[in-house]
């Protein structure tokens, strides 16, 4: 099974790809969930969303607390969520950003076996 934990803003899309994404899993003929976590806060306060991916029927209904995939689309969120919290061993980061891969590993402080990928999605 893939998990993946989204970190957006309010009205940056996190809910929205991660329903798309379990939409798209499931039109495949895989097996997926995608649901959202935030609270009553407004536009501009960061937003989790989750997937999970399988070939054989998912029984878990919680949280993901160990992903394989992080995906940042928010920059910002670098300095102010812990992102990297519970990233599998041999997890990685998608980070939404013009900085290095290498940059944001060591400022995340991750292991060596995590890894980071970028693209600036923005522009």
């Amino acid at each position: 099974m893939i998990e993946i934990r989204w970190h957006g803003r309010g009205g940056q899309g996190t809910k929205t790809a991660a329903l798309l994404l379990a939409e798209t899993v499931i039109e495949e003929g895989k097996y997926g969930q995608g649901f959202p976590e935030y609270g009553p806060e407004r536009m501009g306060a960061p937003v989790r969303g989750y997937n999970r991916v399988d070939d054989q029927p998912i029984r878990l209904h919680c949280g993901i607390k160990r992903p394989n995939v992080v995906v940042i689309l928010d920059a910002s969120l670098l300095d102010s969520e812990e992102v990297a919290d519970g990233l599998a061993d041999d997890g990685f980061l998608l980070v939404n950003t013009n900085r290095s891969p290498a940059e944001i590993w060591s400022s995340l402080s991750l292991k060596p076996t995590q890894r980071v990928y970028t693209t600036n999605a923005s522009e």
